[in-house]
């Protein structure tokens, strides 16, 4: 959400961060949210004409707010409650609605899709910082987004599927890359009001996340899949009417391009990107790229450009030694977070499968759609993230240094998936919803000390020429993890599920453990960041 998302592979000096605090204490965000969300808050202050003290009111803040937060919480509720209904759309044989698609498969292609959505927020935040500005971009990203929601609403089939996967990826990295960079705009760098702002802001997040899956669950299981996916349509649809009406209260600021891509380069631009389509194309209808590989296909992409960013920072002769030490130290970090999000991100894998077959649903002789498991963790975002900002505010130095932070994050979310089994293995609809409730507890527990705190970390870390690359890097990480997690769970069979989950929880708590085990190596890396 922030033009500070990453830029292409040139080199544009970025000013400091002002609001890497302001992250960590606003902290908040369905799912992987916290880590896009909170980006913008960091280069948001570069923009010091924003609107003064005097419009409160919306809750206090600028009256601009109202119109993002709520085209973002449109959008979350678009995303996470189509989300909710995905996976079990494509496995669901053709009889119940579904596309008949092997699990399998199924479980690649999320994956490969969450990954692309993060990916493609490098993309939202280029076009931000060379081309269009955050809100020209923000606007033409949802109207991308609907699109993509009336595809799988309307188009039959597999064509469905794919155009509208496609463009809900490229919509939602758009979208998410620059809403929070608009929200900065709103606010000077000085401004009081700055973190309530944001703080504000994040609750949409999380009452879309929360709301989506609910609503397009019942439309799922009384009505049909289709009618789930036209409810994220019109979700997103009323976000952009609502919003659309009110970008015009929004500042210059918003529209800013910060580094104008010069006009006699724009045809190599255009031809890169036809290239690059017909390139995909070609490889799709050549039989190379397939649903059966996409998802290896997105991890090859996604470790290309990471080691390509840090070949290219750690390279430069435009950062100091400590710079250069300080990158080194965010590599265990950036592998840490790998790790974490393919874990977590499993959410929309594994334990879509695992709350379908497994979970026992029922309540009160009425049984709860699949997709309500999805909106738990919104719930325990909203209430955690003010417990964990004020624990952290209190702490003060004496809080666990960043390296700490991580590791106790791998272990908490390894400790999450060996929480499943006791119930491993049983029969169907015999895991009690209230154990799930426990573990997405955990699941959250581990989010919050990893999500914000890295977001946060990597701007301190960041050297001042490439601070746009190492917030690019954090959300490749998390573009890495998801694919993966779509991919590990190819892997996952409701009958052999001890070994799954005992396997990919000792792996997370080892490489916790080792984390902490080099946090004064790790620490003297960072040169006085923690």
């Amino acid at each position: 959400m922030h033009n500070d998302s990453g830029h292409g592979p040139e080199e544009v000096p970025v000013g400091p961060p002002d609001g890497a605090a302001a992250a960590e204490r606003a902290a908040g965000g369905g799912t992987a949210d916290v880590a896009a969300e909170a980006s913008g808050t960091d280069a948001a202050g570069v923009f010091a004409n924003a609107p003064g003290d005097a419009d409160t009111r919306f809750f206090g803040q600028p009256r601009a707010l109202a119109h993002v937060f709520g085209v973002e919480m449109w959008e979350r509720f678009s995303f996470y409650g189509m989300q909710g209904i995905l996976l079990i759309y494509m496995y669901y044989s053709v009889a119940e609605g579904g596309l008949g698609m092997d699990e399998a498969i199924a479980t690649g292609i999320v994956g490969a899709y969450g990954g692309t959505v993060y990916l493609s927020t490098i993309v939202g935040a280029w076009l931000a910082d060379r081309v269009l500005g955050s809100e020209r971009v923000l606007f033409y990203s949802a109207w991308v987004i609907m699109a993509g929601h009336i595809a799988l609403a309307l188009l039959p089939g597999f064509w469905g599927l794919g155009v509208g996967l496609v463009l809900i990826a490229f919509g939602s990295g758009g979208l998410k890359a620059n809403a929070t960079a608009v929200v900065g705009t709103l606010y000077r760098a000085d401004d009081p009001r700055r973190d309530a702002g944001f703080s504000l802001f994040y609750l949409g997040i999380n009452l879309g996340a929360f709301f989506g899956p609910i609503l397009t669950g019942l439309l799922q299981t009384t009505m049909g899949f289709q009618w789930g996916f036209g409810l994220a349509a019109v979700g997103m649809a009323i976000g952009l009417v609502q919003y659309a009406i009110g970008r015009k209260g929004l500042p210059d600021a918003a529209r800013i391009v910060p580094n104008p891509l010069p006009r006699n380069r724009y045809p190599m631009w255009i031809a890169i990107t036809l290239g690059a389509v017909v390139a995909l194309a070609a490889l799709v209808l050549l039989g190379v790229v397939t649903p059966s590989n996409l998802d290896l296909v997105v991890i090859l992409i996604t470790v290309v450009a990471a080691v390509s960013y840090f070949v290219v920072i750690l390279g430069s002769n435009r950062i100091t030694s400590i710079e250069r030490s300080r990158v080194f130290g965010f590599i265990p970090l950036f592998i840490v977070s790998v790790g974490f999000w393919s874990l977590y991100q499993q959410q929309f894998t594994v334990l879509t499968i695992y709350s379908d077959k497994q979970l026992d649903r029922s309540i009160f002789g009425w049984e709860m759609p699949v997709s309500w498991v999805q909106s738990i963790n919104p719930i325990f975002i909203i209430v955690l993230s003010g417990v964990f900002a004020a624990l952290w505010t209190k702490l003060g130095n004496r809080a666990p240094s960043t390296p700490m932070k991580f590791g106790l994050a791998a272990i908490v979310m390894g400790s999450a998936f060996l929480l499943f089994l006791p119930w491993a293995g049983g029969a169907p609809n015999s895991t009690p919803l209230l154990a799930i409730v426990g573990i997405l507890f955990v699941f959250t527990v581990a989010e919050l000390l990893l999500s914000p705190v890295g977001l946060s970390v990597t701007t301190k870390l960041a050297p001042t020429a490439f601070h746009a690359q190492m917030v690019a890097l954090f959300f490749l990480s998390v573009a890495l993890g998801t694919t993966i997690a779509g991919w590990a769970a190819e892997f996952y069979t409701p009958e052999d599920q001890v070994p799954y989950f005992s396997i990919l929880g000792g792996i997370a708590i080892v490489i916790g453990l080792a984390m902490i085990a080099s946090v004064k190596p790790v620490l003297a890396l960072m040169k006085g960041v923690r």
